[in-house]
């Protein structure tokens, strides 16, 4: 996102680098080891490119300031690992009408997907899974991840992201792309909309009157 020339990148994160962080998060170094994650983030965007306005919250946001975040965003990229999190981001995207761009990994398994809060008939993630059908919580920390798959995640997360900030292309919007890195398979499945969801049907209800 940086390299592509996004103007304004708001990083949110309260944790510090840790030395098993670095197979996969290959934008901070041994160097940064201690040091929290949003500041050695943004030296890493700045050297790339200093032309952008990096802003960073060091901390674990409430539901108030995180739907103030994610008003003033153009879209969301959540890349965090708890279920927790992402429920919290898709309820302030719902709320705020705002495109979250989700993508996650775990051991050889990855997914992405576009969930459009701009349209009336879009799911959400809450859609896929159910926040009162909580699903296993399991984390890279104690399952490991397949360091490449995190980039190839993240890469197509930030082509999501671009296409909708330019306007452009058909994004994953409706749609679960799935990747196995040990065979290189890639899957697509179709989503939609829970009627009764809990997050986003009485949104879009209301939107749609």
């Amino acid at each position: 996102m940086a390299s592509a020339g996004v103007g304004t990148i708001t990083v949110v994160d309260d944790d510090v680098v840790d030395l098993t962080n670095l197979q996969r998060q290959v934008i901070h170094t041994t160097a940064n080891v201690g040091r929290p994650k949003v500041e050695s983030a943004r030296e890493g965007m700045l050297r790339i490119n200093p032309g952008i306005d990096v802003r960073l919250v060091r901390a674990r946001v409430g539901a108030t300031e995180l739907a103030r975040l994610v008003a003033d965003a153009d879209v969301v990229l959540d890349c965090c690992d708890n279920f927790d999190t992402r429920q919290a981001v898709n309820r302030a995207c719902v709320q705020q009408r705002v495109p979250l761009v989700s993508g996650a990994a775990l051991r050889f398994d990855g997914q992405i997907s576009v969930f459009d809060h701009r349209q009336p008939d879009a799911p959400c993630y809450a859609c896929l899974f159910p926040p009162s059908q909580p699903a296993q919580e399991v984390a890279c920390a104690t399952m490991g991840v397949f360091a490449p798959l995190v980039g190839m995640v993240g890469t197509v997360q930030a082509a999501e992201a671009l296409k909708l900030l330019m306007g452009v292309g058909k994004t994953l919007a409706g749609r679960l792309l799935m990747v196995d890195a040990l065979g290189m398979e890639w899957t697509t499945m179709r989503l939609a909309r829970v009627a009764d969801c809990e997050v986003c049907g009485g949104a879009h209800a209301e939107s749609a009157c």
